[in-house]
Protein backbone atom coordinates (compact mmCIF):
# COMPACT_ATOMS: atom_id res chain seq x y z
CA UNK A 1 0.00 0.00 0.00
CA UNK A 2 1.60 3.27 -1.00
CA UNK A 3 1.44 6.20 1.64
CA UNK A 4 0.10 9.13 0.18
CA UNK A 5 2.31 12.19 2.52
CA UNK A 6 1.37 15.46 2.85
CA UNK A 7 3.95 18.27 3.41
CA UNK A 8 3.26 21.82 3.86
CA UNK A 9 4.28 25.28 4.88
CA UNK A 10 1.75 26.46 6.96
CA UNK A 11 1.48 29.49 9.08
CA UNK A 12 0.42 29.11 12.79
CA UNK A 13 -3.04 30.12 11.83
CA UNK A 14 -2.87 27.05 9.11
CA UNK A 15 -2.86 29.12 5.80
CA UNK A 16 -0.63 26.95 3.19
CA UNK A 17 -1.25 29.45 0.24
CA UNK A 18 1.89 31.30 -1.62
CA UNK A 19 4.88 30.33 0.89
CA UNK A 20 7.12 30.99 -2.05
CA UNK A 21 6.81 33.66 -3.96
CA UNK A 22 4.30 36.96 -4.07
CA UNK A 23 3.28 35.83 -7.71
CA UNK A 24 3.00 32.42 -6.55
CA UNK A 25 -0.52 31.72 -5.69
CA UNK A 26 -2.70 35.51 -5.62
CA UNK A 27 -5.84 34.08 -5.96
CA UNK A 28 -8.67 35.05 -4.03
CA UNK A 29 -7.01 38.32 -4.13
CA UNK A 30 -4.14 36.68 -2.01
CA UNK A 31 -1.33 39.88 -1.40
CA UNK A 32 0.93 38.21 1.11
CA UNK A 33 2.71 35.41 -0.90
CA UNK A 34 6.14 34.22 -0.14
CA UNK A 35 6.22 34.47 3.74
CA UNK A 36 8.26 31.26 4.43
CA UNK A 37 11.30 32.12 2.87
CA UNK A 38 12.76 34.64 5.68
CA UNK A 39 12.56 31.24 7.77
CA UNK A 40 14.31 29.53 5.97
CA UNK A 41 18.00 28.38 7.69
CA UNK A 42 20.67 25.84 7.73
CA UNK A 43 18.98 23.57 9.67
CA UNK A 44 14.97 23.27 7.26
CA UNK A 45 17.39 23.23 4.25
CA UNK A 46 18.87 20.04 5.93
CA UNK A 47 15.12 18.78 6.17
CA UNK A 48 14.76 20.03 2.89
CA UNK A 49 17.19 17.29 1.59
CA UNK A 50 16.52 14.60 3.52
CA UNK A 51 13.15 15.05 2.36
CA UNK A 52 13.87 15.37 -1.20
CA UNK A 53 16.36 12.05 -0.54
CA UNK A 54 13.59 9.89 -0.21
CA UNK A 55 12.27 7.63 -2.89
CA UNK A 56 9.12 9.34 -4.04
CA UNK A 57 6.32 10.05 -6.43
CA UNK A 58 4.37 13.38 -6.90
CA UNK A 59 0.86 13.79 -6.23
CA UNK A 60 -0.38 17.15 -7.43
CA UNK A 61 -3.24 19.14 -8.26
CA UNK A 62 -3.49 20.97 -11.57
CA UNK A 63 -2.59 24.47 -10.46
CA UNK A 64 0.23 23.35 -8.31
CA UNK A 65 1.51 21.15 -11.36
CA UNK A 66 1.62 24.32 -13.08
CA UNK A 67 3.42 26.20 -10.65
CA UNK A 68 5.92 23.53 -10.61
CA UNK A 69 6.55 23.08 -13.81
CA UNK A 70 6.91 26.87 -14.99
CA UNK A 71 9.68 27.09 -12.27
CA UNK A 72 11.93 23.45 -11.26
CA UNK A 73 12.76 22.41 -14.61
CA UNK A 74 14.40 26.02 -15.34
CA UNK A 75 16.14 25.75 -12.12
CA UNK A 76 20.06 24.51 -12.13
CA UNK A 77 20.90 20.86 -10.71
CA UNK A 78 20.09 21.07 -7.07
CA UNK A 79 18.46 18.28 -4.25
CA UNK A 80 15.01 19.48 -5.51
CA UNK A 81 15.19 19.71 -8.93
CA UNK A 82 16.67 16.14 -9.39
CA UNK A 83 14.52 14.89 -6.82
CA UNK A 84 10.60 16.51 -8.79
CA UNK A 85 12.39 15.49 -12.12
CA UNK A 86 13.03 11.72 -11.11
CA UNK A 87 9.50 11.73 -9.57
CA UNK A 88 6.27 10.29 -11.44
CA UNK A 89 4.32 13.05 -11.38
CA UNK A 90 0.95 11.96 -10.89
CA UNK A 91 -1.74 15.57 -11.43
CA UNK A 92 -5.31 15.60 -10.46
CA UNK A 93 -7.12 17.38 -13.38
CA UNK A 94 -10.04 17.69 -15.85
CA UNK A 95 -8.57 20.57 -18.23
CA UNK A 96 -5.21 19.67 -18.82
CA UNK A 97 -4.94 17.07 -21.79
CA UNK A 98 -1.30 17.34 -22.26
CA UNK A 99 1.53 17.16 -19.32
CA UNK A 100 4.85 18.25 -20.78
CA UNK A 101 6.99 17.83 -17.63
CA UNK A 102 7.62 13.61 -18.02
CA UNK A 103 7.16 11.88 -16.43
CA UNK A 104 3.80 12.77 -15.54
CA UNK A 105 0.14 11.29 -15.78
CA UNK A 106 -3.13 12.25 -15.46
CA UNK A 107 -5.87 11.38 -12.65
CA UNK A 108 -9.38 12.43 -13.46
CA UNK A 109 -13.08 10.77 -13.60
CA UNK A 110 -13.38 9.61 -10.07
CA UNK A 111 -10.35 11.18 -8.21
CA UNK A 112 -11.39 9.55 -5.22
CA UNK A 113 -11.74 5.90 -6.65
CA UNK A 114 -8.46 6.54 -8.71
CA UNK A 115 -6.43 7.48 -6.06
CA UNK A 116 -7.62 4.04 -3.82
CA UNK A 117 -6.86 2.17 -6.67
CA UNK A 118 -3.17 4.33 -7.03
CA UNK A 119 -2.33 3.67 -2.82
CA UNK A 120 -3.42 0.03 -3.45
CA UNK A 121 -1.28 -0.70 -6.61
CA UNK A 122 2.13 -0.46 -4.47
CA UNK A 123 5.11 1.36 -5.08
CA UNK A 124 6.96 4.59 -3.84
CA UNK A 125 5.20 7.20 -1.06
CA UNK A 126 3.29 9.86 -2.66
CA UNK A 127 4.19 13.39 -1.56
CA UNK A 128 1.77 15.82 -2.25
CA UNK A 129 3.05 19.54 -1.83
CA UNK A 130 0.85 22.33 -1.84
CA UNK A 131 -2.43 21.18 -3.96
CA UNK A 132 -4.94 22.89 -1.20
CA UNK A 133 -7.83 22.24 -3.46
CA UNK A 134 -6.80 18.60 -3.96
CA UNK A 135 -6.26 18.30 0.07
CA UNK A 136 -9.21 19.15 0.98
CA UNK A 137 -10.59 16.07 -0.96
CA UNK A 138 -7.82 13.71 0.39
CA UNK A 139 -8.69 14.91 4.12
CA UNK A 140 -12.84 14.72 3.58
CA UNK A 141 -12.21 10.93 2.17
CA UNK A 142 -9.39 10.37 4.28
CA UNK A 143 -6.23 9.31 2.26
CA UNK A 144 -4.02 11.41 3.96
CA UNK A 145 -1.54 8.86 5.94
CA UNK A 146 0.94 11.37 7.35
CA UNK A 147 1.08 15.23 7.42
CA UNK A 148 4.72 16.72 7.49
CA UNK A 149 3.90 20.66 8.57
CA UNK A 150 6.79 22.78 8.63
CA UNK A 151 4.83 25.40 11.03
CA UNK A 152 6.24 28.96 10.37
CA UNK A 153 5.83 31.96 13.00
CA UNK A 154 3.38 33.83 11.57
CA UNK A 155 -0.01 34.75 11.29
CA UNK A 156 -1.77 34.91 7.65
CA UNK A 157 -5.36 36.01 8.47
CA UNK A 158 -6.41 35.28 5.43
CA UNK A 159 -6.05 32.37 2.92
CA UNK A 160 -6.04 28.71 1.83
CA UNK A 161 -5.98 26.80 4.88
CA UNK A 162 -4.76 23.18 5.12
CA UNK A 163 -7.75 22.34 7.17
CA UNK A 164 -10.47 24.30 5.80
CA UNK A 165 -14.16 24.99 7.15
CA UNK A 166 -16.02 21.38 6.57
CA UNK A 167 -13.21 18.82 6.65
CA UNK A 168 -14.42 15.93 9.23
CA UNK A 169 -13.00 16.62 12.77
CA UNK A 170 -10.51 13.67 13.68
CA UNK A 171 -7.46 13.24 16.19
CA UNK A 172 -3.90 13.42 14.60
CA UNK A 173 -0.96 11.75 16.45
CA UNK A 174 2.53 13.58 16.58
CA UNK A 175 5.14 11.35 16.36
CA UNK A 176 7.86 13.47 15.67
CA UNK A 177 8.81 17.65 15.89
CA UNK A 178 11.98 19.39 15.32
CA UNK A 179 12.90 23.35 16.14
CA UNK A 180 14.49 25.12 13.75
CA UNK A 181 16.80 28.02 14.83
CA UNK A 182 14.75 30.70 12.95
CA UNK A 183 11.23 29.15 14.61
CA UNK A 184 10.05 26.80 12.16
CA UNK A 185 8.65 23.72 13.91
CA UNK A 186 8.87 20.64 11.94
CA UNK A 187 6.16 18.43 13.13
CA UNK A 188 5.07 14.96 11.60
CA UNK A 189 1.40 13.68 12.53
CA UNK A 190 -0.29 10.87 11.41
CA UNK A 191 -4.35 10.48 11.84
CA UNK A 192 -4.77 8.49 15.26
CA UNK A 193 -6.44 5.16 15.27
CA UNK A 194 -8.83 6.12 17.79
CA UNK A 195 -11.00 9.62 17.78
CA UNK A 196 -11.77 11.72 20.53
CA UNK A 197 -13.65 14.02 18.27
CA UNK A 198 -15.00 12.45 15.62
Amino acid sequence: MRKIIAISQVTVDGVMQGPGTPEEDPSGGFTKGGWAMPFVDDALQRVIADTMSEDADLLLGRRTYQIFERFWPKQGPNVVVNAFNRATKYVVTRSLDQLEWKPSQKIGGDVVSELRRLKASGGEPLHIWGSSELLQTLIASDLIDEYRLWIVPVVMGAGKRLFEKGVPAHDLKLVATQRMPSGVLVNTYRPARASTVA
